[in-house]
């Protein structure tokens, strides 16, 4: 893509992911401009790759982060980069090279026909998928959906997503939460209390092995103990919010 959008970016948060991110950024590029990389502190040495990349490329940036904050610190950190220079939507999207490249420009499209609302990746999962990540999946997404009142997320983990830029800061600054693994669904969730609407969008997900480069930092203990600490506050928020979530619900089915 030549033509730089001056409304919509890509926003890739990076971690140690190995030389994949090169194939994934140049791809995204391919379809996308400007594309922005956020380095969350990486030690594997693919900074100095990216920044190589970066100073023969006008359409792509690279931040650097100095220590390792968390996937939703450095999407924050975007995130208040792009809104200071006028930017209204992000697609934030993995390194690891398992999220659909091409379906960046299908994903912005449903974002400029609907500024208003977030556009939600719901993955299509071949062969690849570990059966064990998948379901834990569904029970994630069995909470997220408990959590908003049937908000209508149709999968609260899948990291490629067109966000509104505006409520999205405006929710993580005003909070302490959504800093590390837990800012997807999170986001999700939050994002759906805030009336922010949903629009689910199919996108196909591989998960890379070893031997085709594919890095994983997924801990299964720590991540799922982060996760079960997630939902048990938002349920907590979600018991607050229930009567208004319930007016909300059937005003709207009468409408």
């Amino acid at each position: 893509m030549s033509g730089a959008s001056t409304t919509h970016l890509v926003l890739i948060p990076s971690y140690n992911p190995g030389p994949k991110v090169y194939e994934t950024v140049a791809s995204a590029r391919r379809q996308w401009n400007p594309v922005w990389v956020v380095v969350d502190g990486s030690t594997d040495g693919t900074a100095a790759g990216l920044h190589a990349l970066a100073a023969k490329d006008s359409g792509l940036r690279v931040f650097q982060l100095a220590d390792n904050q968390g996937k939703g610190a450095a999407v924050l950190f975007g995130l208040d980069q792009a809104g200071s220079q006028g930017y209204t939507h992000v697609l934030t999207m993995d390194s690891d090279g398992q999220h659909p490249i091409d379906a960046i420009p299908s994903f912005m499209a449903a974002s400029l026909q609907n500024p208003d609302a977030m556009i939600l990746g719901l993955p299509v999962f071949d062969a690849s998928a570990p059966a064990l990540r998948v379901q834990g999946r569904r029970v994630s997404n069995w909470w997220a959906n408990l959590e908003t009142l049937g908000g209508g997320i149709g999968d609260s983990l899948f990291g490629f997503r067109v966000y509104p830029i505006a409520p999205l800061r405006q929710l993580m600054h005003s909070q302490r939460w959504m800093r590390r693994f837990d800012f997807d669904p999170e986001a999700a969730v939050r994002m759906s209390w805030r009336r922010v609407r949903i629009i689910n969008i199919p996108a196909t997900v591989r998960y890379l092995g070893s031997d085709e480069g594919g890095v994983s930092h997924f801990r299964y203990l720590r991540d799922n103990m982060l996760l079960t600490w997630m939902h048990t506050r938002l349920f907590f928020g979600f018991l607050i919010r229930f009567p208004v979530l319930l007016l909300h619900r059937l005003s709207g089915r009468q409408s």
